[in-house]
């Protein structure tokens, strides 16, 4: 199902929490502190953050749950959660560590939610795999008295606030710098569009803020939408459009973020694609941007996680103490079953190889010894990438 988001609107909104009716019993559990370490296949109690006194902060304390669409290498478990775990810390010394879930499935999801809805957390940060799958279980967490921030992906049901990265501006960020890779000749050119998991309202998203740009401008040769956003789905395409198009009739590739864009790099070497056409991503992977300093991958969208996570963790906390968050939104968007949302909408950063100093090693997403492997090392040193 397809995302209506509006504007941002100008004012700022009062919230009352979804279910006021169980404020005694959200206070009380609020009191409680609990340090959960869920994985992918259930929920583990992990620490020693026991106890009734919530560690001093009584009522203020507040038990997060985070659930994820990934851990580890992926840039939820290198970024967004570390963030999280630290903001939360900083906004709320007395709260317990956040209980975190990271999963790629629906169905594991679900369960994961289902278990922080057992163990009685006050609030929830989530970035549903499946929006739509999940609705049920965000509609049991109101129903039990806890607020659902919706964080990356606006999952469906009664969500209490959202944070996310304005996906028609990444969309139409990625089809700019296509246009402008390709130069005065686009009009005559040809692309392919590898675009995210038709479930994920975000892909809806960025495809739209793409096509507001490429749309009249560049012949779209083949268009996919990538099941469930894995790069063994988006090899596969590609092979299929080098096949069906012909390998010297590609002329760029937009792909919608960088795991995306690393298979479809790897279908063109296969093929035997030269010189290779330029290729977007975004969320500025680091193999990403080893592949732009190599002149692989063109560009990547760069989204600064820590406006978002932050903004996500003191929304959870609010929500959780049963206040407002019409002090941090800063505008509203509709879901396919909420309206009027309180959203945080972010901006975000192109990165090609003239910026990434200026913009990840500026602000400490990578050193320059993080990118510059020695096979790379001549390339950085062209690419103003030194000591």
């Amino acid at each position: 199902m397809g995302l209506g988001v509006s504007l941002p609107t100008l004012k700022r909104r009062s919230v009352t929490r979804a279910s006021r009716t169980s404020r005694t019993s959200r206070t009380s559990r609020a009191s409680r502190v609990s340090v959960a370490v869920v994985t992918a296949v259930g929920l583990a109690m992990t620490g020693a953050c026991g106890g009734s006194d919530g560690g001093g902060g009584g009522g203020d304390s507040v038990t997060v749950g985070v659930l994820l669409p990934g851990g580890g290498a992926s840039r939820f478990g290198q970024f967004d959660r570390p963030l999280m775990e630290k903001h939360l810390k900083r906004v709320c010394p007395d709260c317990p560590a956040a209980a975190v879930a990271a999963t790629g499935e629906p169905a594991v999801q679900r369960q994961q939610l289902e278990a922080m809805i057992t163990r009685g957390v006050d609030v929830l940060i989530v970035s549903a795999v499946d929006p739509e799958a999940l609705r049920s279980s965000v509609e049991s967490a109101n129903q039990a008295g806890i607020p659902v921030v919706a964080y990356d992906r606006l999952a469906q049901g009664p969500i209490s606030g959202y944070v996310t990265f304005d996906g028609a501006t990444v969309g139409r960020l990625q089809g700019e710098a296509l246009l402008k890779a390709m130069g005065a000749k686009a009009r005559s050119s040809q692309i392919v569009m590898m675009n995210g998991a038709t479930i994920d309202p975000n892909a809806g998203w960025f495809k739209r803020g793409a096509l507001s740009v490429l749309q009249g401008k560049v012949k779209i040769g083949k268009s996919y939408d990538t099941v469930g956003w894995r790069p063994e789905n988006a090899y596969v395409n590609m092979t299929g459009a080098i096949a069906a198009l012909g390998a010297g009739n590609i002329d760029g590739v937009l792909a919608a973020n960088d795991s995306l864009a690393g298979a479809v790099i790897s279908a063109l070497n296969a093929s035997a694609v030269r010189p290779l056409p330029p290729v977007t991503g975004q969320d500025a992977d680091l193999a990403a941007v080893r592949r732009i300093v190599k002149g692989d991958q063109y560009m990547t969208v760069y989204k600064p996680y820590k406006p978002a996570a932050d903004a996500a963790v003191e929304m959870a906390v609010a929500l959780g103490r049963g206040d407002s968050v019409g002090s941090i939104a800063t505008g509203t968007v509709d879901s396919v079953t909420t309206k009027d949302i309180p959203a945080v909408l972010l901006p975000s950063i192109p990165v090609t190889v003239g910026n990434i100093k200026e913009t990840l090693v500026k602000d400490g997403m990578y050193t320059i010894d993080q990118i510059c492997t020695p096979k790379l090392r001549s390339a950085c040193a062209q690419a103003g990438l030194t000591g």
